[in-house]
């Protein structure tokens, strides 16, 4: 069970890794193009802003939105705006479709008919493409454009169509240089890998009571709920990821829809169950094992415990309740919680076992993240990966698989994230330094484990500096996580002699730690690794 269920959410993983004065008379070319808000009154009734894209010519618009000017909005005829004008546009927003002719033609002619600006709707998929200013020509345009993207022009569109009065507000505020949410998203992140990789710490202490069974006893004993099968990963398995998680990232890129997204939801929803139902359950009976005693009969699953029942049915409640309000301003919070429990319970199923398997699989998950982000739109016209990470063609819904912050200074709204791959590939990295730690009983200074913590920091840092540099362009965040980790382990392994034994370690061939039984902490029975001390249990084990 473990293993299978490891593997679907590390190709879940895969996706995720995974992400805007009063208007001037200058007509000269400007260097960046101004993001602009646009709020809408339909009939007097305020609707949902939208987002455009000044163009790099023309009039600018004001940065603060009572210094804008509320002006009706209208369809001219033609409605492509390349030819005269046969409408009345005077003191309105001319809003045009994207046709045959260039966009400064388009707000040349809106000028003439009247307009005091121009909306250009983007025909094309959605996006908000640059409205360059033409140098072949001299240009005399005074009104400000702004380009908004398909979806937003049609129900702007619509409205107009119907004959309900459109009124329309545009002004470009400045963004914030550092919004307080990639500070958030930074401790979420690291708080999360350091949480799931000293779990078994934290969960050991008073659970052990008594002795564990030989093998031959589990059947019909207590202790076997205390048993879960450890996924250790190797060379070949790291390398038929990177083949799997590719074809099934191509399969979502062009056969996307609000039914795989759905799909996607369910799988994410069972998994946080059980994620949040293993940990809870663990953290509270490593502090009060008498909880998990009193039992009750259950059909089809027989004695369960009864504490362990009461949290499964308050984890599915509080799945339920973030599946039906995923789409309100606050489930960003519910996703997170869900995500974080997920994470730490797959940390404790799958392990590294030494740097070898780590550095093959990190360096294919290095080179997937690179290609699918910015060598794919070379093949396939378009980022594989952010394409299908922002829900293109799914119907309004978007993937879960990552963890989210507002921005919550940022006057354009949305979301800064990190996806499910970006933490669980280093926290693999980073709990097998924790392990190596133990077993050769280094302390903070002289280990791996609080280097490893800091370069997974430092590599976040980089991801997010290269997002700034980059004007917000997706980044493929192991491109920094992966250096910043193995590298650091690497460089450090063989600066104090140790990278033969980072690179061949197994924990088989080193001196067993006997726990009361006289039985080691790590036992291998029929091939498979079994890890004791560690309580991760199915949702009715207890």
């Amino acid at each position: 069970m473990a293993a299978s269920y490891t593997i679907l959410f590390f190709l879940l993983c895969s996706l995720s890794t995974a992400f805007c004065a009063a208007s001037d008379s200058s007509s000269a070319c400007r260097t960046a193009a101004q993001e602009v808000i646009i709020r809408i009154w339909v009939n007097g009734t305020e609707g949902e802003n939208i987002q455009g894209l000044g163009a790099l010519f023309g009039g600018t618009l004001p940065v603060h939105e009572k210094e804008g000017i509320r002006l009706p909005a209208i369809i001219p005829q033609p409605v492509d705006c390349c030819s005269n004008l046969s409408s009345e546009l005077s003191g309105s927003i001319a809003v045009c479709q994207r046709g045959v002719c260039d966009f400064s033609t388009k707000a040349e002619v809106a000028q003439s008919g009247g307009a005091s600006g121009m909306l250009v709707i983007n025909s094309e998929a959605d996006g908000l493409p640059v409205m360059d200013c033409p140098h072949t020509k001299t240009l005399n345009i005074s009104i400000p454009s702004v380009v908004v993207t398909k979806s937003d022009g049609e129900v702007l569109s619509k409205a107009l169509a119907g004959g309900s009065s459109v009124e329309l507000l545009l002004y470009a505020p400045v963004r914030p240089v550092l919004d307080m949410s990639v500070l958030f998203l930074w401790f979420m992140a690291v708080g999360t890998v350091t949480c799931a990789s000293l779990w078994k710490g934290l969960t050991v202490c008073d659970k052990i009571e008594g002795s564990y069974s030989q093998l031959s006893q589990k059947e019909s004993s207590e202790t076997d709920e205390d048993d879960e099968e450890v996924v250790e990963i190797n060379v070949m398995s790291a390398v038929v990821f990177v083949i799997t998680a590719s074809t099934f990232l191509l399969l979502l890129y062009y056969f996307m829809s609000s039914w795989f997204v759905w799909l996607l939801i369910v799988l994410f929803c069972i998994g946080g169950i059980q994620g949040m139902h293993n940990c809870v359950v663990s953290l509270v009976l490593s502090k009060w094992r008498n909880l998990g005693k009193r039992k009750v009969n259950v059909p089809v699953f027989g004695n369960v415990s009864i504490f362990s029942l009461i949290v499964l049915v308050c984890c599915f409640a509080f799945t339920v309740f973030w599946a039906a309000h995923r789409k309100a301003s606050y489930s960003w919070i519910g996703q997170d919680i869900l995500g974080i429990f997920l994470i730490i319970t797959v940390l404790q199923l799958a392990q590294l076992p030494n740097i070898k398997v780590a550095t093959v699989l990190l360096c294919c998950a290095f080179l997937y993240d690179i290609f699918w982000v910015f060598l794919s739109p070379e093949i396939f016209g378009n980022s594989v990966m952010i394409a299908v990470a922002e829900g293109d063609n799914s119907g309004g819904e978007s993937i879960p698989m990552l963890l989210r912050v507002p921005r919550f200074f940022d006057p354009f709204g949305g979301y800064n994230m990190i996806g499910f791959g970006d933490l669980v590939f280093p926290g693999l990295l980073v709990a097998f330094s924790l392990r190596y730690d133990n077993e050769k009983k280094k302390g903070l200074a002289n280990g791996y484990f609080l280097w490893l913590i800091a370069g997974y920091g430092l590599g976040l840092l980089f991801t997010y500096l290269a997002l700034y540099l980059m004007n917000g362009q997706g980044q493929p965040a192991l491109l920094y996580l992966v250096p910043c980790t193995l590298g650091t382990i690497v460089i450090l392994g063989w600066v104090r002699g140790e990278l033969k034994d980072l690179w061949n370690y197994n924990v088989e061939d080193q001196s067993p730690t006997n726990n009361s039984s006289g039985r080691s902490s790590t036992d291998k029975v029929d091939g498979v690794s079994e890890t004791n001390d560690i309580e991760v249990q199915s949702p009715l084990s207890m």
